[in-house]
């Protein structure tokens, strides 16, 4: 079983992967700022505070762990202009200063940067509120970074253009830098199979160094 540090375990996604995680045996340790705002009780989990916009924080949270997993939002839109990329540089600089013993990141990604069937952006589309603009360009923003780290393993994961709370089925279809869709064009997956797709890189890595997203 491994240990997860998890930051923004209290979210609509956070909280999910948190119980996924415990749910499978694993022991987890929950990073906020405020442990009052967990209300899960399990004896594999702990609560901590830390920030994930802090390098030393993370490294403090990280030690030890096997995983460390990034699923923190900034609200609107310029929240996560101000949270997202700011918090993948905390990430690195954190782990990185652990060294050859620094566990894995997994960080929550955004859809807007996948590319479409029609061989566009997901951004591309006509019609987005600047603030939905905003956000996945916060993602985007991140996931250029990580993808110029080669000293830290991370993984990104991007949902589908559609996710919230819904049904487990413990099932999803995987891909790269494609938007996954169904045979009507939808591209949509449940917080919590999204969920279950993260625990099962985890468990099962397959995706060190790259991003994937998955779809119902």
């Amino acid at each position: 079983m491994a240990k997860i540090a998890l930051f923004g375990a209290g979210g609509t996604i956070g909280s999910r992967v948190l119980r996924e995680a415990l749910g499978r045996g694993h022991q987890v340790t929950a990073v906020v700022r405020d442990p009052r705002k967990i209300t899960e009780q399990h004896p594999n989990l702990t609560l901590a505070t830390g920030d994930v916009l802090d390098p030393a924080s993370v490294a403090a949270v990280a030690k030890g762990q096997d995983v460390v997993v990034s699923a923190v939002g900034g609200g609107d839109g310029p929240g996560h202009q101000a949270t997202i990329r700011p918090a993948a540089e905390a990430l690195v600089e954190g782990l990185r200063s652990l060294g050859a013993d620094a566990p894995r990141l997994i960080a929550v990604g955004g859809a807007g940067s996948l590319r479409t069937p029609g061989g566009t952006q997901v951004w591309d589309a006509e019609g987005l509120p600047g603030f939905v603009l905003q956000i996945m360009h916060a993602h985007g923003d991140a996931l250029d970074f990580y993808r110029t780290i080669g000293d830290v393993r991370w993984t990104c994961l991007s949902p589908a253009a559609q996710i919230e709370p819904g049904e487990r089925t413990g099932t999803y279809r995987a891909a790269l830098d494609d938007l996954v869709v169904d045979a009507d064009g939808r591209s949509r997956i449940s917080a919590e199979d999204y969920a279950v797709a993260l625990v099962d890189e985890i468990e099962h890595p397959g995706h060190v160094g790259e991003r994937f997203t998955v779809g119902a």
